[in-house]
């Protein structure tokens, strides 16, 4: 029996994965079909007619194979059955009229055109709801309201007194709608998880609960939306608009003050760091972070070519930032021994140079003793270098650093305090360093725009994938 579950979660898996080809190669070929027919009634285009019957034929059979696919992923329970239901007879109509329409070809019978157009309808029908079911109640009309989704941010709509207003449905509730609903809903629920009523929010999914009142960094749903994109457990999908840092800051306040659905928000003890987002939703300003500019938009003069050609000898890799770009990124994971003159030669390009990688390299505080000169830089890659607190000093007076990998250094927790006056800072990567407990949480009041990441994440194991199962001893 574990043998057959787990053929069929592979399987479903498998299905999941292309049914999205499967259901759109049906309609466009069907429509095609459709456009032929059409067409081939003027008497100019009455030499595409002979392709209507392949079209027929091809829309028939990837119809079927759709229908298939769809009846396996209507079992997995994470649609709204009525929806489904309604999705799935509308599909099954239309293979079926797909394949009158085929018939009718063949037999050259004039109901063709009828069938034809019926097919069409099916085809638009059919695709609304398969449309609803993948993204969502409003799917068509949101992109229409709310720009591109995904790329622009909300502007919401100011709330009158923040201090008055109740935090899970006034702030709380809207967020989840705008970020969560389209795949834990009233119509779709991955993981048989909702997230549009407090009653399903409590209840949790088949993995169990996503949220422990008062304990945000237990509760899976903060988990979840905290990992890197490129994790596999991140959400939202990374296709779809994602949460950002001050939104994760309210989902964590929320379910760390007890996860209220009634509570006002003057109720709730407001940490130094969630004021200004509360005064943000008073203004009804975008929740979204300042945007990283990595490219400066001011232009630059042409970097001196024999200093980067002496550099290049050494192995540094030094390329154009964007095609008619003279802004330039410098790598030296390829050089054996950094020195001092490297270091010297690199200081003639501090206006063009604006991405430094020294990572996985020697490099240690003497070495990086003119730091303070590469004002330009917006991205510096220290990861497993040597640098200890004294390189922090220079790396502090960078105005316009966004991003910086500090990862298995020997910085501490007090050197780091000195990043406090990094104001573009957006990007802080700590994995394998001894800031952990107080010290993280210190240092967050300190960058409170900053998103810090330490690492260490731990995935749980899903019921739902594939382990081996041995038995007890």
């Amino acid at each position: 029996m574990l043998i057959i579950n787990l053929y069929m979660l592979t399987l479903t898996e498998f299905i999941g994965h292309f049914h999205p080809v499967l259901v759109h190669l049906p309609i466009g070929i069907l429509l095609l079909a459709g456009l032929l027919y059409w067409l081939s009634r003027w008497e100019k285009y009455k030499p595409v007619r002979p392709a209507l019957r392949l079209a027929l034929a091809a829309g028939m059979i990837s119809a079927v194979l759709s229908c298939i696919s769809g009846y396996i992923l209507a079992g997995t329970g994470e649609y709204e059955a009525g929806l489904v239901s309604r999705h799935q007879w509308l599909g099954i109509a239309t293979a079926v009229v797909a394949m009158i329409a085929y018939y009718f070809e063949i037999r050259k019978h004039r109901f063709i055109q009828w069938a034809i157009a019926i097919m069409t309808v099916l085809l638009i029908l059919t695709g609304h709801f398969g449309g609803t079911l993948t993204h969502g109640e409003g799917y068509l009309t949101s992109a229409f309201s709310a720009g591109e989704r995904g790329t622009a941010a909300i502007q919401r709509q100011p709330i009158a007194n923040v201090q008055e207003a109740v935090l899970y449905t006034s702030i709380i509730q809207p967020l989840l709608q705008e970020k969560c609903s389209s795949c834990h809903g009233s119509t779709k629920q991955k993981g048989k998880l909702r997230l549009d009523t407090p009653e399903f929010i409590l209840l949790g999914g088949k993995n169990g609960k996503v949220l422990v009142p008062g304990k945000a960094d237990e509760s899976n749903l903060v988990k979840r939306v905290s990992l890197p994109p490129a994790n596999e457990g991140h959400m939202p999908p990374k296709e779809k608009p994602q949460l950002t840092s001050n939104e994760i800051e309210l989902l964590r306040w929320w379910i760390s003050s007890g996860a209220s659905f009634d509570k006002k928000v003057k109720e709730l003890n407001q940490p130094v760091k969630i004021k200004p987002v509360l005064l943000a939703l008073q203004q009804g300003a975008a929740m979204e972070t300042p945007a990283l500019t990595f490219i400066p938009n001011t232009p630059v003069e042409t970097a001196d070519t024999a200093i980067i050609q002496q550099l290049k000898k050494r192995g540094v890799a030094i390329v154009p930032i964007a095609q008619n770009s003279n802004y330039l990124s410098a790598n030296f994971i390829a050089v054996d021994s950094i020195t001092a003159k490297d270091m010297q030669l690199l200081t003639a390009l501090n206006k063009q140079l604006i991405w430094l990688k020294l990572g996985n390299t020697r490099c240690n505080d003497l070495l990086l003793a003119t730091i303070d000169q590469f004002t330009a830089l917006t991205k510096l890659s220290l990861e497993r270098s040597r640098i200890t607190d004294y390189s922090l000093v220079g790396i502090s007076k960078l105005p316009q650093l966004q991003y910086l990998n500090l990862s298995a250094t020997a910085v501490t927790a007090k050197g780091l305090a000195s990043l406090s006056g990094l104001k573009q800072l957006r990007y802080l990567y700590l994995y394998q360093n001894q800031v952990n407990g107080e010290a993280y949480a210190a240092l967050k009041q300190k960058l409170p725009g900053t998103n810090i990441d330490t690492g260490g994440y731990a995935v749980p194991v899903l019921k739902s994938d594939t382990t081996l199962v041995k038995p007890e001893k």
